[in-house]
């Protein structure tokens, strides 16, 4: 075989040079960057700074504003805006007010701890005493996973509106080229594979732009959730709030195009004796429970998934620090097998970030599938 002039074999061994090259530049750097970390991490260590649960649980949980990195005692942040109603007066600022939740600002501040940590509360004259007679306050803040969902979806819509006008200019007969090359099987994919396996063929128009949203908005966030750098790094969709807001569109989705033998399953299930239905609609009841069982599912399977692979990572990083807290020796020792970890769970997390966008998508099909059966079934 020969591709462009060349034996395959000879084109065969460059790709696997090239693979092996950039794994390898990749092994330095992360090595590199986490030797001479290791070593102020120890010093940290021993005055009582570091803490790796405080640094995994800072990571996956949402924020007022961006981190991104530390200079010494400096905080290089983005601050995010704050919007709060409180007692009927509206409250804007932006979160560097705060100073990285230390102080308090117009009688509020980030909760240190408590049930809620990492929220505003209304604080006393002092600064730091949550009021106990506080009343209601209706957060309409910016967070970190906010601002990210809004580069998100712009980044997105760029690239799917970019996608489609090459394809008005090109005309159907032309092959797709660039971004429209890579994004056509996905497409097709969502609507073949996904879409056209579970809802009947009839009905997948009236599904398929959903069922695409939903697999690229899942996708994207996923891959942009391991960048390590801004705008990436946020744990959008490992954000329970977040995944519940998905759940819910597909709950609401389901029920606006349920037909009739979709409520007649339920209500009175063909082929189930009729004991099971009455006096006590046991059926039924199960039926029901099944309902709103579906999206807390969706919910719990895409926030754990992320949120794992998150956890594992900096769990990896974090090896190198609290190991080099006990002698520089054996942090320098654990640094080289705990990066291969770290690159070998990226790698992972990649095919999980697209296995996931896929079991959520599919699962939303399925029940889509089962909200519009055939009569005659």
């Amino acid at each position: 075989m020969e591709v462009n002039g060349k034996p395959g074999n000879k084109l065969f061994r460059v790709c696997i040079y090239r693979v092996f090259s950039a794994l390898l530049v990749t092994f330095l750097i992360l090595f590199t960057t986490n030797v001479f970390a290791e070593a102020s991490a120890a010093e940290q260590k021993k005055k009582g700074e570091f803490d790796a649960g405080k640094v995994i649980i800072d990571h996956i949980l949402d924020a007022y504003d961006w981190h991104i990195a530390d200079y010494g005692d400096t905080h290089i942040t983005i601050p995010l805006p704050v919007i709060l109603l409180y007692e009927g007066k509206w409250h804007f600022f932006f979160s560097h007010k705060f100073h990285h939740g230390k102080d308090a600002y117009k009688g509020f501040r980030i909760a240190a701890d408590g049930p809620k940590k990492g929220r505003i509360i209304r604080v006393m004259d002092d600064g730091i005493t949550p009021d106990p007679n506080a009343s209601f306050i209706l957060d309409l803040s910016i967070t970190k996973n906010v601002f990210s969902i809004f580069i998100s979806v712009s980044l997105l819509c760029w690239l799917l509106i970019t996608v489609a006008r090459s394809y008005t200019h090109c005309g159907p007969r032309r092959a797709p080229r660039g971004l429209s090359a890579f994004l056509e099987p996905l497409i097709l994919f969502v609507r073949d594979d996904i879409a056209g396996s579970a809802i009947p063929k009839d009905k997948v128009d009236k599904f398929l732009p959903y069922l695409l949203s939903l697999f690229f908005f899942i996708f994207f966030n996923n891959l942009l959730g391991l960048v390590p750098f801004f705008p990436g790094g946020a744990n959008v969709t490992g954000s329970i709030s977040v995944t519940l807001t998905l759940s819910l569109f597909t709950f609401m989705t389901l029920h606006l195009f349920a037909n009739k033998e979709y409520w007649k399953h339920i209500f009175n299930t063909p082929g189930v004796p009729v004991w099971l239905k009455f006096p006590i609609p046991l059926m039924p009841i199960i039926e029901l429970v099944g309902i709103f069982v579906k999206p807390v599912v969706l919910t719990l399977r895409l926030f754990a998934n992320i949120t794992a692979g998150h956890m594992i990572i900096l769990g990896f990083v974090s090896l190198i620090f609290v190991l080099g807290a006990s002698g520089t020796a054996l942090g320098f020792a654990i640094s080289p097998l705990s990066v291969i970890f770290i690159i070998f769970m990226n790698f992972l997390e990649l095919l999980v970030a697209f296995i996931q966008a896929y079991v959520f998508t599919f699962f939303s099909a399925i029940f889509f599938g089962m909200a519009v059966p055939d009569e005659h079934h």
